[in-house]
């Protein structure tokens, strides 16, 4: 199979809060979900926190953001900023 005829893998994205923008090019994303209880039928929230890098550093606390899976680059971060969404409210 040569490189023209592969389709270009589904990468996964996720949209969440920028919950840490402390390290350089780097920030941690809040991602939250709605899951259900098995037994009681409740819905709770739960979160996730992804590593991603930001390349410019330009997500501020707060910033709603999308990120994409990619290659690890680093121990724990495996996810690189698209986009910014929403930029926080000062």
């Amino acid at each position: 199979m040569d490189q023209k005829s592969k389709s270009k893998r589904h990468r996964a994205t996720r949209i969440g809060r920028v919950v840490s923008n402390a390290m350089e090019q780097s920030v941690v994303v809040s991602v939250e979900r709605l899951v259900t209880h098995r037994l009681y039928r409740k819905t709770l929230r739960r979160s996730t926190r992804f590593m991603a890098h930001d390349a410019e550093n330009e997500c501020q606390v707060g910033d709603k953001v999308l990120i994409e899976e990619t290659k690890p680059m680093s121990k724990r971060k495996c996810w690189v900023l698209k986009e910014v969404l929403q930029k926080a409210k000062v």
